[in-house]
């Protein structure tokens, strides 16, 4: 039976965990409480090393104890670590509030999708993720709005507003009903995992496709996220123009909704493949222009695409899911993503050392080699009829 409550309850936790009310100013906050740039980059590298690490346990975990108990449980820890943030000063309580979160987004990585895609109908799937993709972009538009009108420079005030937001988050899930109670005894949750994995790593095809997945969503992460302020700079742009073009770029994303509709009228492969060839397109722009409105025209242009592929793959690899341990297989495919993207974030840091261009160069090559893992790489994901 499906279960249209969760999806509900899933659009309001997305909603209220995309209200981060220091999304804008989370550099100059960690700074303000007496970080400096080298160490706010090595919790960073702490933290990602520990969502690797933690990528697998939590996925069995949630397999084991039921992912609604799982998601309760991350989420009210989500809300802890967000009051550890809120009172953090230091270096030893913004790597501890860091750690948690490690944990959350180890626990969170396939699970919100899964308990989506097992409370949809059939053939909803793609259109709810764009949903839940869009409503989480909108809160943190209304927490980026509320910053620039009502909260300017007390940043604790923006911890504490974030930390009230996650609060009603934790206790929404609370009210989910669970899509897969706990069931399995260890010995036999160890074997499907070997299953699963085994599975996996002979499948060429289905590795080319989270390989193009992972080489997309790390050059989207990176260009959107910390090299447009460094394109920015370099065209000539001031402090408030970013920060308008943050809104706009953020506002963008709301495009993936139209996820599902496109690939009704274009077909999963065909949709893929275009939007990798536009980001790549985008990509190269940022590496030959210094133009400020080309250079916002091309960041727009890869944050619309990424949004439209995201409902896509992720519809796309719960598809290819064929064991009742779900949480289990997409973390599989996780831990592989994360590892591409460690490499990736390595490489992107080192051209970007040199010149923004490089780097922006970088991310045209990537998305190209993407087009050319996801064209095969997409024939190992069983069609919406079943077929091969």
């Amino acid at each position: 039976m499906r279960i249209k409550k969760n999806i509900w309850l899933m659009y309001a936790v997305s909603l209220l965990g995309g209200m981060i009310f220091y999304g804008p100013i989370a550099t100059l906050y960690r700074q303000a409480a007496g970080l400096n740039i080298f160490q706010i980059t090595l919790i960073e590298s702490i933290s990602m090393a520990l969502c690797l690490a933690l990528e697998l346990p939590c996925g069995m975990l949630a397999d084991r104890i039921g992912y609604k108990n799982m998601m309760v449980g991350c989420s009210f820890l989500y809300f802890a670590s967000k009051i550890v943030f809120w009172q953090a000063g230091g270096f030893g309580m913004f790597l501890t509030e860091r750690s948690m979160l490690s944990v959350v987004m180890a626990s969170l990585s396939g699970l919100d999708t899964s308990i989506l895609y097992l409370s949809c109908g059939s053939g909803e799937a793609q259109s709810v993720f764009g949903t839940y993709n869009n409503l989480g972009t909108a809160g943190l538009i209304i927490a980026a709005g509320a910053y620039s009108l009502f909260i300017g420079e007390d940043y604790r005030l923006a911890g504490l507003l974030t930390v009230i937001s996650y609060g009603v988050m934790a206790v929404l899930t609370l009210f989910l009903d669970d899509v897969k109670p706990p069931e399995r005894e260890r010995g036999s949750q160890g074997r499907e995992f070997a299953r699963i994995f085994k599975s996996v790593a002979k499948d060429r095809k289905f590795l080319l496709f989270i390989l193009s997945v992972a080489l997309l969503n790390e050059t989207h992460q990176m260009i959107t996220v910390f090299l447009n302020q460094m394109q920015y700079v370099k065209c000539g742009l001031a402090d408030r123009d970013i920060g308008l073009i943050y809104i706009g770029v953020t506002v963008a994303g709301l495009t993936g909704g139209f996820s599902a509709r496109l690939t009704g009228k274009l077909g999963e492969r065909r949709l893929g493949a275009l939007l990798f060839a536009v980001c790549a397109a985008a990509c190269a722009a940022l590496a030959l222009t210094v133009s400020p409105v080309l250079s916002v025209l091309a960041i727009v242009v890869l944050r619309i695409g990424f949004s439209l592929f995201q409902p896509l793959h992720t519809e796309m690899q719960n598809r290819k899911v064929n064991s009742s341990d779900r949480a289990t297989a997409l973390s599989i495919n996780a831990v592989i993503m994360e590892s591409v993207g460690v490499l990736t974030n390595l490489v992107f840091g080192a051209a970007a050392r040199t010149d923004v261009s490089r780097a922006m160069a970088l991310g045209a090559v990537l998305c190209a080699a993407g087009l050319g893992m996801f064209l095969p790489g997409s024939k190992a994901i069983p069609s919406k009829t079943g077929e091969e």
